[in-house]
């Protein structure tokens, strides 16, 4: 919906005016193509038991999965920007925040402010809260943990925390595809990414290939993915680029 209706004070007796209602399409392009062509020679598939096309298949799905994640992490520049304002954990600033176990949960409670100040408490409380964390922040949530409460101190302590930690009122991911000095947080289910499905998880494998040079004898088992994202118009209030120095 591209209009934002109004509360109208009324007068008993009086009549009352319309908000107009228009709808405006957004287009979710995906025009981003990734490829995984993989060569093994006739010789080296037959001697191998690892050179096989499942193991193959494998192996590009994890890398296309890896490149979807990046993909969506380096969209940081539609997203709201946060950082640090004298000490302050502040919406709009881009000034870099040095994270440490000290201050991790002041900024996950300081992007809890930020949701509620930009009216994105109710989505919150529906879908929830995110972070995705690098590993170095995450070394320092986990530490966090441990460091406080009792149950909790204890369970981290005896198991450590994983992807998809609950704390802090948020769900904690980690990755290693974060852009330099970018973390990625927000309101869950908002921002959306298309993937193709004619393309995703379709293995073409064509027995012996061609190059510049000629036939090839032995195996291509190529996998590709075609994909794109999407942050819709005023969503990105409540999606953030948390600027980190470390």
């Amino acid at each position: 919906m591209s209009t934002v209706f109004s509360v109208q004070t009324g007068t008993r007796g009086s009549a009352y005016g319309f908000s107009d209602f228009a709808l405006t399409n957004e287009t979710l392009t995906i025009n981003t193509y990734r490829t995984v062509p993989v060569y093994i020679d006739r010789a080296d598939m037959a001697q191998c038991s690892y050179a096989n096309q499942i193991e193959v298949a494998d192996r590009q799905g994890a890398l296309i999965n890896e490149n979807i994640e990046a993909g969506v992490l380096d969209d940081h520049s539609s997203w709201t920007n946060i950082g640090d304002s004298a000490g302050t954990i502040t919406s709009g600033v881009a000034t870099a925040i040095t994270v440490s176990s000290n201050n991790i949960d002041d900024i996950v409670r300081g992007t809890r402010r930020i949701v509620a100040v930009a009216n994105g408490e109710e989505m919150m409380n529906r879908y929830g809260l995110f972070f995705v964390w690098g590993p170095t922040h995450f070394e320092f949530l986990e530490q966090f943990a441990q460091a406080n409460g009792f149950n909790l101190a204890d369970v981290a302590l005896k198991n450590g925390i994983s992807r998809g930690y609950e704390l802090l009122g948020a769900t904690h991911y980690i990755s290693n595809d974060n852009v330099a000095n970018h973390v990625f947080a927000g309101v869950k289910k908002l921002m959306k990414v298309g993937i193709l499905n004619a393309t995703y998880g379709k293995l073409v494998v064509d027995e012996e290939p061609s190059n510049a040079d000629g036939p090839l004898s032995g195996f291509s088992i190529v996998s590709r993915v075609d994909y794109g994202t999407l942050v819709p118009t005023g969503y990105n209030t409540l999606l953030y680029d948390i600027n980190v120095a470390n």
